[in-house]
């Protein structure tokens, strides 16, 4: 019989919302500098690649909570139905501006080339469209696509009951990027919608997807572990085969995920500490050796990858040394609102650069101003879209929820969660 893992009560997960917090500051000064600050932003970028940093950051927060909120419930039903209400509604609203935006000639939309208006709207609809060869209808939403791959993984590990293997298998995806490296493994972008077509790949996708998510919420113990296991197939082979970053790093990026759930299961007594910090070890130096070994072009700059890693690393570390800290309210209300500071910055700027236009010279009181802008519309969706769409979950989960799974005990209460690049319910 399996225990419920102990949930920290939400004044100790205030480390986890202040780190996500500042990570989606440096996201927007990343996107903003465009805009703001562009002749700054040349300068820095090969340096310290701000926008790696962020999301980085937002990789690691996930990892640490997104387990722990499966494994709470104990019931991969309640766990989809918690993910689809607090991360689609923000999505769709965002999208809906998005798109109202570029009607009225305020903003563009990327180039979708010949790709059908469905295909696209399906794509989308999965989060997987980063993984299917869709362009993003906003730069910001290929990290969800990966987030929805580590779902995907999680139940996967959950229904075999491999999920408490996290550093083993953060080990694992990070020693295979590093060989990648290694051997001069070189994927072109998408290179699976180049083998098989986009079309076919994303309703394959989208239908295996589904199928999946709907038998591993079943009642059905066989029809739970076929679903689960059937959901991991996508997500291990669209990361490496079809993401448009380099092999090496779409395997790191799983590899941080699952080294932030191996220090959440340290943190619980599920396993020591030793062995999460020498998989840390490993991880982190098979990170920065392929990055290092990678070699640098037009696109990477390889010190500027490595500088920011390594920080968004620090940050975490720092973060989870000082948990039992208080810490400052406004890191932690910044960290409630990150989900919409990530998702609403790109629409604010898209209407600027469609209208006024990106400055010609850097404007520090601009950017300033950007931030102070941005900020207060963020409240406002976080109360009017975020909160009621997540309690409103709540209670649709509290509806359906079935009987403890394995014979375990009924978990605590929820605490307050964290997740990239936002909370859970």
């Amino acid at each position: 019989m399996e225990s419920p893992p102990r949930v920290p009560p939400p004044a100790k997960l205030g480390w986890l919302d202040a780190s996500r917090g500042i990570a989606a500051l440096v996201v927007v000064f990343d996107h903003s500098s465009y805009t703001f600050m562009a002749d700054f932003r040349r300068e820095l970028m090969p340096q310290f690649s701000t926008s790696r940093y962020g999301i980085m950051v937002f990789f690691l927060v996930s990892g640490y909570i997104i387990p722990a909120s499966l494994e709470r419930r104990g019931c991969v039903r309640t766990f989809w139905i918690g993910r689809i209400f607090r991360v689609y509604p923000l999505w769709a609203v965002v999208v809906t501006v998005l798109l109202a935006a570029s009607l009225l000639g305020v903003a563009e939309l990327p180039d979708f080339g010949r790709q059908s208006a469905v295909t696209v709207v399906v794509a989308h609809a999965t989060m997987l469209q980063e993984l299917l060869g869709t362009p993003n209808l906003l730069l910001v939403l290929w990290t969800l696509s990966y987030e929805m791959s580590f779902y995907l993984l999680v139940v996967a590990l959950f229904t075999v009951r491999l999920h408490r293997q996290s550093a083993a298998i953060a080990v694992i995806l990070a020693v295979l990027s590093a060989a990648s490296v290694t051997a001069g493994a070189v994927l072109p972008a998408s290179a699976l919608s180049g083998l098989v077509g986009t079309g076919p790949l994303i309703v394959c996708a989208s239908i295996v997807m589904g199928l999946a998510i709907c038998c591993a919420s079943s009642g059905s113990p066989v029809l739970r572990v076929f679903g689960g296991v059937l959901g991991g197939v996508p997500a291990l082979v669209l990361v490496p085969f079809n993401g448009t970053v380099p092999l090496w790093e779409g395997l790191v990026i799983l590899a941080v995920m699952f080294l932030g759930t191996a220090v959440y299961r340290a943190e619980n007594g599920q396993s020591t500490w030793c062995r999460t910090a020498a998989a840390a070890v490993l991880v982190v130096g098979c990170a920065v050796g392929s990055a290092y070994w990678s070699g640098t072009d037009d696109h990477f700059a390889r010190r500027g990858w490595i500088v920011a890693f390594l920080l968004a690393v620090l940050t975490f570390a720092v973060g989870l040394a000082s948990r039992r800290r208080r810490v400052p309210p406004m890191l932690t209300g910044l960290g409630t609102i990150s989900y919409s500071v990530y998702l609403v910055h790109p629409v604010l700027l898209a209407v600027i650069d469609g209208t006024i236009g990106r400055r010609r010279q850097d404007s520090l009181v601009l950017e300033a101003a950007f931030f102070a802008a941005l900020l207060p519309i963020c409240l406002l969706t976080h109360r009017c879209v975020e909160a009621p769409s997540q309690a409103w979950g709540r209670r649709l989960a509290a509806r359906v929820r079935p009987g403890p799974w394995h014979g375990a005990p009924e978990p605590p209460s929820p605490a307050r969660e964290s997740g990239h690049p936002a909370r859970t319910d």
